[in-house]
């Protein structure tokens, strides 16, 4: 159901809006879908062998298994499941009337940039209720050259990935948004 929104009365000029911007909504259901896609493709890559955890029961998760092939795996899970969640926040957000495409387009990607701050948020609170087990902290003071070169390549990976699926959620709202108004345009005209 599609919701357009307009004040007009004394003293007001057509097109103010009465409501927010931001389409709560559309942003929710985009972060739900990401975590969702990142939790499938982090099931598969597990299943193809890419995995912090020991394949031992009871055995604790370790930053020692890791290697840069893993670490790109997670980059791409990041950025595909990124790319999904913003592309549908802009698909899904309302048809804003009387705004400069302009607007429309910094408005799709802050869309996007929320997709992909509530569902890091949902992301970082599933890992550490999944996690609440003892997990080796990466924190600490390394034992060896090795383990704070590993802990170093671990947080890069992971703050490359975090910042390119930023980049990537943002341009896919926009293009998710660009998307629906081309169909608003060609099916209302």
């Amino acid at each position: 159901m599609e919701r357009d929104v307009l004040i007009s009365g004394p003293g007001s000029q057509v097109g103010d809006e009465v409501h927010s911007a931001v389409s709560w909504a559309a942003i929710l259901a985009g972060a739900v879908a990401t975590v969702a896609l990142s939790f499938v493709l982090l099931t598969l890559a597990a299943g193809l062998g890419f995995t912090l955890a020991s394949p031992w029961p009871g055995a604790k998760p370790s930053l020692s298994t890791f290697t840069p092939l893993l670490g790109a795996g997670m980059v791409t899970v990041q950025v595909l499941s990124c790319a999904l969640g913003g592309y549908l926040a802009g698909r899904l957000r309302t048809k804003w009337l009387n705004v400069h495409s302009h607007e429309v387009f910094f408005r799709d990607t802050a869309h996007g940039l929320l997709v992909w701050a509530v569902s890091t948020l949902l992301g970082v609170v599933l890992s550490m209720v999944a996690l609440s087990a003892p997990v080796e902290r990466v924190g600490l003071v390394a034992a060896t050259a090795r383990d704070a070169n590993i802990a170093a390549q671990f947080s890069f990976f992971l703050a490359f990935g975090l910042l390119l699926s930023a980049f990537v959620a943002s341009v896919a709202a926009a293009m998710g948004g660009l998307r629906r108004d081309e169909m608003h345009a060609k099916y209302r005209a």
